[in-house]
């Protein structure tokens, strides 16, 4: 796993997390397995005055062995980001790491992309922050494997936005593509609920996934807009409005 990024003094923004490390490569014996990415390190917490540090992306899953049967790694999971404080916002979620290559056997499949990390919490005045996009699924002879989710928006606490879901990881040969992120919800006075991320793209046999779904509003906001869906899958809900403000827009399949 990453380091975590480190906590913010009075006025400052918070540290970065590290990268995951990559997964080690499979054992050229049949049926062995990869070793799977390393979760990204979570960004530090903000100063009174200051932002929350990004999430480390995840690592790399290892690729498979040449050889019948053997598995890839996933690729690792993205921090979440730090959380802001008092005036300042969250941090973006890091991106999942990329499945590892399913080697040159026919009967081996690509790893699945990790899934994108969690964007900060928002500070008292302040937005949340954006979810990570997921990672990209390995390439194999037989297919890729599942792209990565992307990861949720952070929720606003009281005045601000929240944050947008990430995108899903693509899928360029036979996998399937990861969903959009979530939106974070609004916040509790004020602030628009973030908008839902796109799925990943399809190339080749790829199968789609849906969009994420829009963040909602508590009182004075808009409900955030659904993102889009691909590969014919339908996009994210819109999100509901609070009293004073309307209700997102549904994402496009």
């Amino acid at each position: 796993m990453g380091g975590a990024g480190g906590a913010a003094g009075l006025f400052g923004n918070g540290g970065a997390g590290g990268r995951g490390g990559m997964g080690g490569v499979g054992a050229a014996v049949p049926n062995s397995v990869a070793g799977d990415g390393g979760m990204g390190g979570a960004g530090g917490a903000a100063g009174l005055f200051g932002d929350g540090g990004a999430g480390g992306p995840g690592g790399d899953g290892g690729a498979a062995a040449a050889v019948p049967g053997s598995t890839a790694g996933k690729g690792g999971v993205g921090g979440i980001g730090g959380a802001g404080h008092l005036f300042g916002s969250g941090g973006a979620g890091g991106q999942g790491g990329h499945g590892g290559a399913g080697g040159l056997s026919s009967a081996n499949t690509g790893g699945d992309g990790g899934d994108g990390g969690t964007g900060g919490r928002g500070g008292l005045w302040g937005n949340g922050g954006a979810g990570g996009s997921g990672g990209q699924a390995g390439a194999g002879l037989v297919g890729d494997g599942t792209s990565g989710m992307g990861g949720a928006g952070g929720a606003a606490r009281l005045f601000g936005n929240g944050g947008a879901g990430g995108a899903g990881g693509a899928s360029e040969g036979g996998g399937t593509a990861g969903m959009g992120g979530a939106g974070g919800r609004g916040g509790l006075f004020i602030g628009d609920g973030g908008r839902g991320g796109n799925a990943g793209a399809t190339g080749g046999f790829g199968v789609g996934a849906n969009g994420g779904d829009g963040g909602n509003a508590i009182f004075i906001g808009n409900g955030g807009d659904g993102g889009n869906g691909t590969g014919g899958k339908p996009g994210g809900k819109g999100g509901s409005a609070g009293p004073f403000g309307h209700n997102g827009m549904n994402g496009l399949p």
